[in-house]
C-alpha cells in the first residue's frame, strides 16, 4: 500500500515510517499540514495517516477539505489519549477510523488493511493479470496456483506493475516509488530485483509476464 503520513512529532514520525516500511508500506512523510493537503489532492493514496495538531493546516481542515473536493480516500487520524471532542469532529467530517497516542505500530497496520479493505473491497485488493495473482491484504502471489515467494520489496514492485498492466515504468519511477527515495541513476538494483521476481515467477510456468522495453524500463504483460 501507498499511504500518506502527516506528523509533525519527530519522534513518533521516525518509529511509525520504520514500522510502516517493515510491513511493506510506501510511505510519503511530510511535517506540516499545508504539504500534507498539497499531497493528498494532487497523489493517490491507499490510505492517509493524518495527525490532527500540525502547523499550517490542520488535520480536521485538511480532512473537511479532502471531503468537499469528493476525495475519498481513507483517513486514520491521530489523536491525543484526551481528545475526545477532536475523535467525535473527526468522525463526523468523514474520517475512517483515529488512534490515540501513544499506540503499536502493530496496531496502526491493522486499522491500516481494515480501512482500505472496507473502502475498496476485496476484489481491487486481489489483482490478476496473465495467471498470476497478487493479494494486497494478505500479500500473497501466487501463479498458477502455486505460492510464489517474494520478499517485501519484490512484492512492491510487482504489485506497483501489476496495478497498471501494459504501461511502461521507467527505472526513475520504479526507484521512486517502491524504494522511496532517490538513488544514483545509474544503479541496477531495479533490474536485479526484476530478475529475481522473473526466476521466481518462471519457476512456477509465469513465462515473460515482465517485459523489458529497451532503453525506458519495465512493463508487465496484458
Amino acid at each position: 500500500m501507498h499511504i500518506l503520513f502527516v506528523e509533525d512529532e519527530l519522534k513518533i514520525a521516525s518509529f511509525v515510517q520504520a514500522g510502516l516500511k517493515e510491513q511493506g508500506f510506501t510511505v510519503d512523510y511530510c511535517d506540516n499540514g499545508d504539504e500534507g493537503y498539497l499531497r493528498a489532492i494532487e497523489q493517490e493514496y491507499d490510505a492517509i495517516v493524518l495527525d490532527i495538531m500540525l502547523p499550517g493546516k490542520d488535520g480536521l481542515a485538511i480532512l473537511k477539505s479532502l471531503r468537499q473536493r469528493k476525495k475519498n480516500t481513507p483517513v486514520i487520524l491521530l489523536t491525543a489519549r484526551n481528545e475526545l471532542d477532536d475523535r467525535l469532529a473527526g468522525l463526523n467530517l468523514g474520517a475512517d477510523d483515529y488512534i490515540a497516542k501513544p499506540f503499536f505500530v502493530e496496531e496502526l497496520v491493522a486499522r491500516l488493511h481494515a480501512v482500505v479493505r472496507r473502502s475498496s473491497g476485496d476484489r481491487q485488493n486481489l489483482l490478476s493479470v496473465g495467471g498470476l495473482q497478487l493479494d494486497r491484504i494478505s500479500r500473497e502471489v501466487k501463479c498458477n496456483g502455486e505460492i510464489v515467494e517474494l520478499t517485501s520489496r519484490e512484492f512492491n514492485l510487482l504489485e506497483y506493475l501489476m496495478r497498471s498492466p501494459g504501461r511502461v515504468f521507467t527505472r526513475t519511477q520504479i526507484l521512486e516509488h517502491v524504494w522511496g527515495y532517490d538513488f544514483n541513476p545509474n544503479t541496477n538494483i531495479v533490474d536485479v530485483c526484476i530478475q529475481r521476481i522473473r526466476k521466481k515467477v518462471e519457476i512456477v510456468g509465469g513465462w515473460g509476464l515482465i517485459e523489458s522495453v529497451r532503453g525506458v524500463g519495465y512493463r508487465f504483460k496484458n
